[in-house]
């Protein structure tokens, strides 16, 4: 019996080391695209509408295009920079504070190690062992606290600097696409007929892939986000328009 069992677990083993899951990326940097390149494309979008509605030159767009694309992916990047050092911040505090009570009340912890395994259909008599086995090694112990307690994984210490330049990069991106135009058409009038064309373009192949990626309908991301950049460049076009009368 006692060999059978040996074989069944080297078999799970092998069975898993040739298992590979394969995923698209990281969920955080799925997360940090979306983030730069849906506003990326909506902002600057918007801008050159409604500067177009105020009847000025293409250069003009374009100079104030590039300078808004530069402001916001400055400003977007150090917005993912700080949110990323706010979460390490926040698991270094916690992870303390969970050493601190490991330390002084090992018996409550225990006691909460039991109870959050008896969620998953564990039996008091199964789960006894794995708990005494883990006050045994205090590191692990305090691992599986701050992921099953908590719910906090261990931050990536280059996360905060990855998220800015993630962000910043695809907020470019996105913002190059609808003053493409205007780099090349000289009329604002013909440039931004090119411009809402191409983004809206951009904004419903963004959407497609963006919804295929994060298991959501895509066809329905598609047509949700052109619609919202369409909605901001008309407001946008409609408000200079207005104030120019």
């Amino acid at each position: 019996m006692a060999e059978n069992g040996y074989a069944d677990l080297e078999k799970q083993k092998l069975f898993l080391e040739e298992h590979e899951e394969k995923h698209f990326m990281s969920s955080e940097i799925v997360r940090d695209i979306i983030i730069g390149v849906s506003d990326g494309l909506t902002v600057p979008f918007a801008l050159a509408a409604g500067l177009s509605g105020a009847n000025v030159t293409s250069s003009i767009i374009l100079i104030a295009g590039i300078a808004e694309v530069a402001a916001g992916a400055i400003s977007m990047g150090l917005g993912g920079y700080l949110a990323a050092e706010s979460e390490a911040d926040h698991y270094t505090r916690e992870l303390k504070r969970e050493q601190e009570e490991i330390i002084s009340v090992p018996d409550t912890e225990a006691a909460e190690c039991g109870e959050i395994l008896s969620q998953y259909g564990i039996e008091p008599h199964e789960y006894e062992p794995v708990v005494n086995a883990l006050r045994r090694n205090p590191q692990h112990w305090l691992d599986f606290m701050m992921k099953f307690e908590l719910g906090l994984e261990k931050p990536d210490p280059m996360r905060a600097l990855q998220s800015a330049l993630t962000i910043a990069i695809s907020y470019i991106a996105g913002g190059l696409v609808p003053l493409a135009p205007y780099m090349v058409i000289p009329l604002a009038k013909e440039a931004v007929v090119a411009s809402v064309i191409i983004t809206i373009v951009a904004l419903l192949l963004f959407g497609f892939v963006k919804g295929y990626f994060t298991g959501n309908n895509p066809f329905k991301n598609a047509i949700q986000t052109a619609f919202i950049g369409a909605m901001a460049s008309a407001a946008a076009y409609c408000i200079a328009k207005v104030f120019r009368a």
